[in-house]
Parts: C-alpha cells; structure tokens; sequence
C-alpha cells in the first residue's frame, strides 16, 4: 500500500502543494497522514500515527527526506532502525529516490 507523509513547519504555511504530489503518485487521501509542526520536534501526532500503520512492502511517499526528519542521518536512525520499517520503502520524490530499509538496517 501506498503511505503518504506531508509536514510544514508552521501554521501559516499549506500542505496543498505536498498532498497533491502525493495523489499524483497514487496515495490515496485516507492515507496521507499530515501536520503543521517544526522538523527539529522530535515527537510528532501524525509522523508516529503512520509509523504504527506501515506494514511489510508497504511503499512511504514523501516529497523530500525533510518532511520527515531534518536531519537525513537522524531519519534513518531514528524511524529506520527503531521502528523496525522493515521490507517498507521510502520514496522521495523531490530528488526521485528510493531507499530501501531492507538494504539500509
């Protein structure tokens, strides 16, 4: 299944540019999972919504790594290695790559 994330950092900016990218890629809007909070949180409601929902093959879309985490090496600790996303693929579309966790854990 596809699994789309998109963040800004605050509440003045919108999430429209992202979640249109996202369906574009063939997410369907149940399972974007959004909010307006800063990257440098460590905790965020909705990040870790999607964490607990992704499965094995699952794909995650996202428009750039930063969305996530803005720290790339942090990301793949983090909510790689942590949350075991095991099988999961990460896809970034902004620079059209595509981590797989398998080889990266």
């Amino acid at each position: 299944m596809k699994i789309g994330y998109a963040r800004v950092s605050t509440l003045d900016q919108n999430l429209d540019r992202q979640i249109d990218q996202l369906k574009e890629q063939g997410v369907d809007e149940c399972n974007i999972y959004q909010e307006k909070i800063t990257g440098t949180k460590r905790s965020r409601e909705q990040l870790d919504k999607m964490l607990n929902a992704i499965r094995p093959e699952d794909v995650i879309i996202v428009s750039d790594l930063t969305r996530i985490s803005r720290s790339t090496n942090y990301t793949m600790r983090k909510y790689v290695v942590e949350t075991k996303w095991k099988s999961a693929i990460i896809s970034e579309l902004y620079k059209s790559r595509n981590y797989n966790i398998v080889d990266i854990v």
